[in-house]
């Protein structure tokens, strides 16, 4: 009997182990998407401003005021400064980029893709303060819409053909996690 529960033990963890994170047994990854994000450590990143420094392997960057925490990627307030980091790939066709967001005590950050911005501040429409939130960006050829929680934030048009998702860290806390894209 004993042997029995190891190896069911055993095919559990095997079946288990290919899932992608998983947070509080709630994220499951959608058909057609991808992460971009790996919830470890900032591969695939780099830094969006000054020497562009890659930042595959690392926890964190610009002295802390990135890091990667409990699989999310959290700006730290108390760490002062206007930083930027971005994705290596370039997004230039039709794309959704999607992730969960936290937004904390004064948030005041932002989402950049083909030349568009995106404030995250306590007064964008059904934001939730201190819960998580969902944000879908689409670009659709020269389109670009943003959801919160599913329904239409705002829609724009788009300046850029090309170019990597943007993080920028300008005021407050914010936590990203399960970033993902669909192209």
């Amino acid at each position: 009997m004993r042997t029995f529960t190891y190896l069911l033990a055993f095919f559990g963890v095997a079946v288990l182990a290919p899932l992608p994170f998983i947070s509080g047994g709630e994220f499951k990854l959608e058909d057609g998407f991808k992460l971009i994000f790996n919830s470890k450590d900032f591969d695939g990143w780099k830094e969006a401003k000054g020497k562009k420094e890659a930042l595959d392997g690392k926890t964190e960057a610009f002295k802390g005021r990135f890091k990667v925490e409990k699989g999310s990627i959290v700006i730290d307030y108390k760490t002062k400064g206007d930083s930027y980091i971005e994705t290596a790939k370039e997004f230039g066709k039709d794309v959704t980029i999607r992730f969960d967001f936290k937004p904390g005590e004064g948030c005041n950050n932002d989402f950049f893709i083909r030349g568009s911005k995106f404030d995250i501040t306590p007064k964008v429409k059904g934001v939730k303060d201190g819960e998580w939130n969902t944000l879908e960006i689409i670009v659709t050829g020269d389109k670009i819409e943003h959801k919160i929680n599913g329904e239409s934030s705002r829609k724009g048009d788009l300046k850029v053909k090309s170019s990597p998702f943007m993080v920028r860290a300008e005021f407050g806390v914010i936590e990203i996690k399960n970033l993902r894209v669909k192209e």
